[in-house]
């Protein structure tokens, strides 16, 4: 198995970043490593996405753990591996703690694994700080009077 795990703390709630999890149209204003994407029904555990990154093959995922506003994960099989990514929202007393952890597993694991596990988690923390600012600016504007 391969893995890896970037967390951020942001005063944003859980309540405020969770709309931006189930607004799957929407992640590529905030994750540049999508291209497009088409949730195949409603954001829910057992639905498929299928997610075209920049210059990249067309991509299908499942969405295996949908917990409002916990978190989700979503799960690819590529070429004999399975890639699992966690998105997990934590709530602190000063807000939220956004963590992203992917696990690479499966017969080819070992070898595949720390070949393409670096470059599909290279953009984790431009993904997060991307959201963060989103997520607090929106907390911002809907505090102040």
């Amino acid at each position: 198995m391969w893995s890896y795990e970037y967390s951020v703390d942001t005063s944003a709630t859980p309540e405020t970043v969770w709309p931006y999890f189930e607004d799957v149209a929407g992640w590529p204003t905030w994750n540049e490593g999508i291209e497009h994407i088409v949730l195949e029904g409603p954001f829910a555990s057992g639905t498929t996405f299928l997610m075209t990154p920049p210059g990249e093959q067309r991509i299908r995922s499942q969405l295996v753990d949908v917990r409002a506003p916990e978190g989700f994960t979503d799960v690819t099989e590529l070429d004999g591996i399975q890639v699992t990514v966690h998105h997990q929202l934590h709530r602190l007393p000063t807000g939220t703690r956004i963590t992203y952890r992917m696990e690479i597993t499966g017969e080819q694991a070992d070898t595949i694994g720390p070949e393409i596990g670096p470059a599909i988690s290279s953009d984790f923390p431009q993904v997060i700080a991307a959201l963060i600012a989103l997520a607090e600016r929106e907390q911002d504007q809907s505090t102040t009077p």
